[in-house]
């Protein structure tokens, strides 16, 4: 049986720039020797951007089920056959439609275990929206499919040198002071804590907890969040669960001084909060991880980027860090969880007390 991690790939919007990373990406065949791709589009698609892009062909090994990918092939599941009309750079119905049938797919071979991580190429928000399909974005819509009891997502943007996680993601401005309260924080801390150990390695994590308000609330002069909201639950959480987080920091200082380096991870209350800075410092190579969750999945950390659609400008090199951090997370969740399957008990002996000195005057006797 194969060793190599199934990557499955969803296109994203039919309109975006998911088929040219696509075709640039896997122009190079050396990736088919470090993971064994599943892809899930629009054959048509497929073909119709090769000839707008002028790329060359690729080989790609048509499959009607992941059950049926190979290694060292570009394997490709074939979603939506029929025609379909595409608009380059417009969100359209159809486009939306499209993303949705590709990830539905998808995800229901990552339930089955006929992949085992999915990558998701940027969707449109807007007009992916249907009956079946009525949430923020692809963390809210695997939280309602894969969240066990009791769990939640994390959004957690992930670069070589920074991780930033959100305690509230797509909602607007208006929402998120309503919204986070102590409970909420401490969970997002005690899911971040644990996906910095079992997905990053990271033995002893130390996370920073932004403030709400400006300047920290200036001890309630611009705000009371900080010190009724965000101070305890940090002295909670390292009081009672021995979690390394500090804080609440004033994100423009925080990031503008570099502090976010002495952290591994930072825990932002909104969106635009923890976002703006990422991106602004890893835009080319960041990734979205969604955390919290029995399964995988990342994306890169741009849009559809309609702007540059069939200009051939799209870079590549955040889709390929999402596939390289998804392996990497699969893979270290993997030995995480053989390492703790069985912990060590602890030994008795009777031959007598832990503290027993050896009394090394005397000779030892030699049969």
């Amino acid at each position: 049986m194969s060793k190599r991690v199934k990557v499955g790939i969803t296109h994203g919007d039919l309109n975006g720039i998911g088929y040219e990373i696509i075709f640039k990406a896997f122009s190079d065949s050396r990736l088919l020797d470090i993971f064994t791709p599943v892809i899930y589009g629009s054959a048509k698609a497929a073909s119709y951007y090769r000839k707008v892009l002028n790329c060359k062909p690729l080989p790609f090994n048509f499959i009607d089920k992941a059950e049926e990918c190979r290694d060292g092939k570009i394997n490709f599941v074939n979603c939506i056959r029929e025609e379909v009309k595409i608009d380059m750079g417009m969100p359209t119905d159809v486009s939306g439609e499209a993303a949705f049938r590709a990830l539905d797919c998808a995800v229901n071979d990552l339930e089955a275990n006929n992949i085992d991580v999915l990558v998701t190429l940027p969707i449109c928000k807007d007009t992916i929206q249907s009956k079946d399909f009525c949430f923020p974005g692809h963390t809210e819509f695997l939280q309602e499919r894969f969240a066990k009891k009791g769990e939640q997502a994390l959004m957690i943007m992930v670069s070589e040198f920074l991780r930033v996680a959100l305690v509230t993601t797509h909602m607007p401005l208006s929402e998120v002071p309503k919204t986070i309260s102590t409970e909420l924080i401490k969970e997002k801390i005690k899911i971040l804590d644990y996906s910095l150990k079992r997905d990053f390695r990271v033995e002893n994590p130390r996370i920073a907890v932004l403030s709400l308000n400006p300047h920290a609330g200036e001890n309630g002069l611009l705000g009371n969040e900080e010190q009724e909201i965000i101070l305890p639950a940090i002295e909670e959480m390292q009081k009672k669960d021995n979690i390394l987080c500090s804080g609440p920091f004033a994100a423009d200082g925080f990031f503008g001084t570099g502090r976010f380096r002495d952290f591994d991870a930072v825990l932002a209350m909104y969106h635009d909060q923890g976002l703006i800075p990422f991106k602004a410092i890893a835009m080319e190579s960041g990734v979205n991880f969604t955390a919290g969750l029995p399964v995988v999945r990342t994306s890169p950390d741009h849009g559809t980027a309609y702007d540059i659609v069939g200009k051939n400008q799209a870079s590549i090199d955040s889709f390929l860090q999402a596939i390289y951090t998804a392996i990497d997370i699969f893979n270290n969740r993997k030995a995480y969880d053989e390492a703790h399957a069985n912990p060590l008990n602890k030994m008795f002996f009777d031959r007598g007390k832990d503290d027993e000195k050896l009394d090394l005057t005397k000779e030892e006797e030699i049969d």
